[in-house]
């Protein structure tokens, strides 16, 4: 669809892009042909940057359809010129390829309204910063720039003067104070703050120092903390003059504003839009109370995404692009290209198969497994897509014994770092690599950090008991006093059987491999019961300590990640999504020994080890040091079971979807899509 320009210089705003501009038009450059120019930031400029490189004049476009779309964003104004929708120095994009056409739906598969989806919800995500498709080096997005301080206590953030929110309305500093201060800290509106947001157990102290310039000031040293703007799920922002209305400090009339509208608290009344969830796939209020949604006039909250819902129900999401969206390519064309998002939701793993092979998927790389890339490589011209395999981070799946488990005689055998040695050396790690890995990947232990992407992880962590020894595993568990009885089965120390439940979800990990591992472990005399759940009802279990052993990706861990977020490396050494099964280790800690469990002495180093790791730069001698130690307690404890590493893994994308740059990793870790800005996507007529 050919866009319509809008030169700056006959805008009312076109002043405000900066100071003499030539009167050249400014060249289409790509990724592919830069046209001669070097960016401050790989692949993309500020606009007052391109203009002076390429001495030109950069000329504004947007979708010719966007009036329409819209008027299908519920509450949206009708829109005023481009020039005065876009920030006064919009992100200018270079594309992989080639400049783009408008229009089109990108069309993608989730299993469920909160399962499976964060692979299409990187799609659309913006935060302050990202990283580069090196997965290197850290660029800029919502923010324009950023600065610490000399002892990495304060990180300030530049934003992009005029920017705005989906609604039209001015995205500021006080968004971001906003978000920490009046909904993550409040308790009225969030009971506990995350503890990740805590910072040596103190909150950190949010000022907007205008309305473009915020700070962040933190009782302790944070200096690898930017990594979490750059990889992270979670927007520090929330729109204030959408949901303060609902909040009296805010609003005069919020009292009213909520009796009118049936919310019994102010907590109720931002729940109803924001989920009390920074992950964007809780249910809209679409799925909520549609009545409620129009009476109130907006379906859903503004949003800085590039993408907005406008339709949700049990069957899938509709999104449109966004007006207001603060990128545009070096031709002027405001971004997203792609018009719409189409995200279904398909539990069942052969029904997404067979919508890929019949071409009815746009995009897919969550959830699709190395032992689908030969069905998916033999129907590729049936299906007009191409599937491809790329590296991996966090791919490894691992088997966690519930150390604080509800039973206690269970309890005490997951305790014992036998048990898990035994249950690692009774995997025959070649059959399930061949049979369910196609031969590919190592061998491997898991351990809270991903080896490729740090200097100090020592060689046995990731590959002591990897051998396939019953003899050895059989005489650990003898060793534990764990008998056969006179069938061959193991009994616990009370007399009853030593039986065991593998609860698991195909997201987190195969069915083939389970069906493996119950196998070999009924051979070391256990008995296993194998069964099959949704990812919502996995992590209920998980999340409620409810099962005999954790299983998921050991995601979470890449070097960037760990050193601003300890997750994975304390207990519960997990989160929601991930559990991790320290729980009672972790209530413990956190009530000063007046609830839950204590933990062994090196698994109490954990918590002290780690808030040192977060306070020094990743990469210095320090760093490295604090990083060994934390992993040698995992691996001498082997809280965790690894089973095959460096797999690579597939994603497939439609072969109309133009500027899709194959991936550099295939991982969760660096949010799927969103350093391969998804924006500049579109769809080839």
């Amino acid at each position: 669809m050919r866009p319509k320009k809008i030169s700056l210089l006959v805008s009312t705003t076109a002043l405000a892009f900066g100071g003499t501009m030539a009167f050249a038009a400014c060249p289409p450059a790509t990724v592919a042909d830069m046209q001669g120019l070097s960016p401050a930031f790989p692949q993309q400029f500020e606009l007052a940057e391109f203009q002076s490189a390429a001495s030109c004049t950069l000329d504004l476009a947007e979708n010719p359809s966007m009036a329409d779309l819209n008027a299908r964003i519920t509450g949206n104004p009708d829109l005023p010129p481009v020039a005065a929708r876009l920030p006064e120095e919009p992100l200018v994009v270079a594309p992989y390829t080639a400049i783009g056409q408008y229009g089109g739906t990108l069309s993608g598969a989730s299993r469920g309204t909160e399962s499976g989806t964060s692979d299409m919800l990187s799609v659309r995500h913006v935060n302050l910063v990202r990283y580069s498709d090196d997965l290197k080096t850290i660029v800029p997005n919502v923010a324009k720039g950023w600065s610490w301080n000399a002892d990495y206590t304060q990180l300030t953030f530049t934003l992009r003067k005029g920017h705005k929110w989906s609604d039209g309305a001015p995205f500021t500093a006080h968004d971001v104070v906003f978000w920490y201060d009046d909904v993550l800290t409040n308790p009225a509106i969030t009971e506990k703050t995350p503890g990740r947001w805590l910072f040596g157990g103190e909150p950190a102290r949010v000022e907007a120092v205008d309305d473009v310039t915020v700070t962040f000031t933190f009782p302790t040293p944070q200096p690898n903390l930017i990594n979490r703007w750059a990889m992270d799920y979670g927007q520090t922002f929330l729109p204030r003059h959408f949901l303060g209305r609902f909040m009296d400090k805010h609003n005069d009339g919020a009292a009213a504003l909520r009796a009118e509208h049936g919310f019994a608290s102010e907590k109720d009344a931002v729940d109803f839009y924001y989920g009390a969830s920074d992950w964007k796939d809780v249910p809209s209020p679409l799925m909520k109370d549609p009545a409620k949604a129009a009476a109130l006039g907006a379906a859903v909250k503004p949003t800085l995404e590039s993408h907005i819902v406008v339709a949700e129900d049990s069957n899938g999401r509709r999104l449109v692009a966004n007006p207001y969206f603060h990128m545009v390519d070096t031709a002027g064309n405001q971004l997203p290209y792609i018009s719409e998002i189409r995200e279904e939701y398909v539990p069942e793993r052969d029904v997404v198969n067979l919508k890929v092979m019949n071409g009815d998927i746009s995009w897919k790389q969550q959830a699709i497994e190395l032992n689908d890339f030969p069905l998916l490589k033999e129907n590729e011209a049936k299906g007009n897509y191409t599937v491809s395999l790329a590296p991996t981070l966090g791919e490894t799946v691992y088997y966690s014994f519930a150390r604080n488990h509800k039973d206690p005689v269970l309890r005490d055998i997951f305790n014992d770092p036998r048990f898990s040695q035994a249950m690692s050396m009774g995997l025959d790690r070649e059959e399930i690599r061949e049979i369910v890995y196609l031969g590919q990947g190592t061998p491997a232990q898991a351990i809270p950090v991903e080896a490729r992407t740090v200097d100090f992880v020592p060689d046995y962590a990731l590959t002591q008991f990897l051998e396939h020894d019953v003899a050895a595993a059989n005489a650990l568990l003898d060793e534990m006093g764990l008998a056969r009885d006179g069938s061959g089965k193991r009994q616990r120390p009370d007399g009853k059987p030593l039986a065991i439940r593998i609860l698991f979800a195909s997201q987190g990990s195969p069915v083939q491999l389970h069906e493996l591992t119950r196998g070999m472990w009924e051979e070391l005399g256990l008995t296993v019961d194998l069964r099959e759940v949704t990812s919502d009802e996995y992590r209920a279990s998980a999340n409620a300590n409810d099962v005999d052993v954790f299983i998921w990706k050991n995601d979470g861990i890449s070097g960037p990640f760990i050193a601003q977020d300890a997750t994975m490396l304390v207990p519960p050494f997990g989160d929601f999504f991930n559990p991790g099964g320290g729980f009672e280790w972790a209530k413990w800690h956190q009530t000063n020994g007046a609830e839950g469990i204590e933990p062994p002495a090196d698994i109490q180093k954990l918590w002290d080890l780690s808030e040192q790791f977060l306070s020094v730069p990743l990469g210095t001698p320090d760093s490295s040091k604090l990083g060994e130690e934390i992993v040698r307690i995992h691996a001498d404890q082997m809280l965790k079971i690894g089973v095959v590493a460096e797999i690579p893994s597939p994603y497939v994308h439609h072969n109309s979807v133009q500027n899709v740059q194959p991936l550099t990793s295939k991982t969760y870790d660096y949010y799927w899509t969103y350093p391969y800005r998804p924006q500049q996507w579109f769809i080839a007529n």
